[in-house]
């Protein structure tokens, strides 16, 4: 029997059994190991294979680019895209293709990304065909897993980039004149101040005379060619003063900013000079017919024209002060150009702070009263002042009555203004009243119209006299000519109640307006002040008119027949007075005799005035 040991000739059939399992658990896993790699090598060439495929095939233009940013491998559609074969890229730079790097703004962006440092960057470039024509691409970096290498895609966005582009130009542009609009204009005006850092800038800011006249005449189809017409006058005459050498080397930029509003923007000026001459060269331009709708029409322009060092300058301040121009031109005649005046806009400035600070500077007591002594012809005895106004502003100082009280007008402020100069009047004349009672001094004030208009000036001077305690015949109101004579309504019967008080109605600056006498009549008016212009010619006999001296003669005696004092203004010297005198004025008042003065002169005057003799009424009206 054999033993578990026998010899190999022996049971050769079992030897085997257990050596090859040995052999297999031995050597089991070196095979796996080989066939996971051999899977790997496989899987990763079919990866690339399909990779290269599909980056090959892709619509999408695309190239793999080193960390310097050179092309390693690019594809069919990069190369249809700009013209040429895929491998002519190779080897060329980003930079070369998309203009990405250099001096580009991304630069840094740019080159973080091909280094594995950043994410993904998108931009929008201009690219070069090889046949010349250029289009619109967004392109973008991405890196890759691949150290060293990112990917570069760029997309054809030219067709959406145009239609950006027009709807961008309809969005800038006036539908009816086809010129830059009112934004595009500001857009470009903002850049060029921006650019033209030491340079000048100006612009012709103009308005058409007499198209609203057209416009509704005609319509506004016809308008609207008019308007037109006038765009394409403008456009070549801008154009030919660029080609005539005075163009400063830069377009110049019509636009229309709305109605019949259009502006010429002339970067890089060369002066005044220039300006100038391109507003000049427009109001000719502008002055022929129009041959439209089978008519002719004229219309013309009123320019308003600026020129300044561009730094330091924004767009709005530019246009307030072109705008401002333009108001001049217009208030000058119309029809022509005017040149931006510093002075002239200085003097604008201060109407408006004044006009502005009016209504407070009553409230803040920032007015005072001065008095002009009013003198009896026949005595030289002070018969009344008039009260007249000043402003003492902290910024310019004393003011006299014509440098507000025509803002106050406009504004309204001169309602509690006169107010104010009524009560104080009235409180100080009371004061004299009581310093003298023997002589009967009145004091005159002036009314502006829009006292009458705006206030119960009835119920304010009824109020003053009661609080003051004034007598109503001490006191006299002025309202100038032009407002009496076309009283009606409500100013009327105020002079009619103010008259029936016993308060004394003056005309003011008589002789320079209706001059109507016989409207006088129906009015109740005692006193006539005859306006400076017919005194002035009194005042030496080289200087003598004998019209003033007829006119003057006329007025007095008719005024008396009415039952009219008359009291002459601007009386400077002895001569005026001595032939006022003969004419027989009643009263005088002007520097041949005193100043404005403070009250407390008055009372100084006063003091020495001896008491009058009883003075009859003035002549009136014959009985029938």
């Amino acid at each position: 029997m054999n033993g578990p040991l026998e010899g190999p000739g022996n049971n050769a059939g079992d030897t085997p059994r257990t050596a090859p399992q040995d052999t297999t658990e031995s050597n089991r896993e070196p095979p796996r190991n080989g066939s996971r790699q051999r899977r790997r090598d496989r899987g990763s060439r079919i990866t690339q294979s399909d990779f290269r495929a599909a980056f090959g095939a892709a619509q999408l233009a695309m190239a793999i680019v080193d960390r310097d940013g050179r092309v390693v491998t690019a594809n069919r559609a990069l190369g249809t895209l700009l013209g040429t074969s895929p491998e002519s890229l190779t080897s060329a730079t980003v930079s070369d293709l998309t203009g990405l790097g250099g001096d580009d703004p991304m630069r840094r962006r740019y080159h973080e990304t091909l280094l594995g440092r950043g994410g993904r960057m998108t931009c929008t470039r201009r690219l070069k065909h090889t046949d010349g024509h250029t289009l619109w691409a967004e392109v973008t970096v991405t890196p890759t897993e691949r150290e060293g290498e990112a990917l570069l895609a760029v997309t054809d966005i030219s067709e959406h980039r145009d239609l950006q582009e027009r709807l961008r130009h309809l969005e800038m542009h006036d539908p009816v004149t086809k010129l830059p609009n009112r934004t595009l204009f500001f857009e470009r005006l903002a850049t060029a101040l921006a650019e033209t850092a030491t340079g000048r800038i100006g612009v012709c800011y103009l308005d058409l005379d007499g198209f609203k006249a057209v416009n509704d005449t005609h319509g506004h189809r016809v308008g609207d060619e008019l308007l037109n017409a006038v765009a394409q006058r403008l456009r070549l005459c801008s154009q030919d003063h660029e080609h005539s050498g005075d163009g400063g080397g830069q377009g110049h930029l019509v636009a229309r900013l709305g109605g019949d509003e259009f502006v010429i923007l002339v970067e890089n000026s060369t002066g005044t000079e220039q300006l100038s001459g391109l507003a000049q060269a427009v109001t000719l331009a502008l002055q022929p017919p129009f041959e439209l709708a089978g008519q002719r029409m004229a219309v013309s322009a009123s320019v308003g024209v600026v020129e300044r060092e561009a730094e330091g300058t924004t767009p709005t301040e530019l246009m307030q002060a072109a705008d401002t121009t333009l108001y001049w031109a217009k208030a000058d005649g119309r029809a022509r150009w005017t040149l931006f005046d510093p002075e002239r806009n200085a003097h604008r400035m201060t109407r408006q702070a004044l006009s502005s600070a009016l209504r407070g500077a009553v409230e803040r007591g920032e007015f005072l009263l001065e008095y002009q002594p009013i003198v009896g012809f026949d005595d030289d005895g002070l018969r009344g002042v008039e009260a007249l106004v000043r402003w003492q502003h902290p910024q310019f100082g004393v003011l006299p009555p014509n440098r507000f009280v025509g803002l106050a007008e406009e504004n309204g402020a001169i309602v509690p203004l006169g107010r104010w100069v009524l009560e104080e009047s009235c409180r100080q004349a009371r004061r004299w009243m009581r310093e003298r009672p023997d002589v009967p001094l009145f004091v005159s004030v002036n009314v502006a119209v829009r006292q009458v208009w705006d206030a119960d000036l009835v119920a304010d001077v009824a109020r003053v006299l009661e609080e003051t305690g004034l007598p109503a015949d001490r006191l006299q109101l002025e309202l100038t000519e032009s407002a009496v004579m076309g009283s009606a309504g409500r100013p009327l019967q105020a002079l009619q109640a103010l008259s029936g008080m016993g308060v004394r109605i003056a005309i003011d600056d008589f002789g320079t307006g209706y001059s109507n006498l016989a409207y006088l009549s129906r009015l109740p008016v005692r006193v006539l002040k005859l306006d400076g212009m017919f005194v002035r010619g009194f005042r030496a006999a080289r200087h003598q008119n004998p019209a003033d001296e007829t006119i003057v003669t006329a007025l007095v005696q008719l005024a008396h027949q009415l039952g009219l004092t008359v009291t002459a203004e601007c009386v400077e010297g002895p001569a005026q007075a001595e032939r006022l005198r003969r004419i027989g004025c009643d009263t005088g008042q002007g520097w041949h005799y005193a100043k404005p003065m403070a009250a407390r002169r008055v009372s100084a005057l006063l003091a020495v005035q001896p008491a009058p003799p009883e003075h009859p009424a003035p002549p009136g009206p014959e009985a029938p």
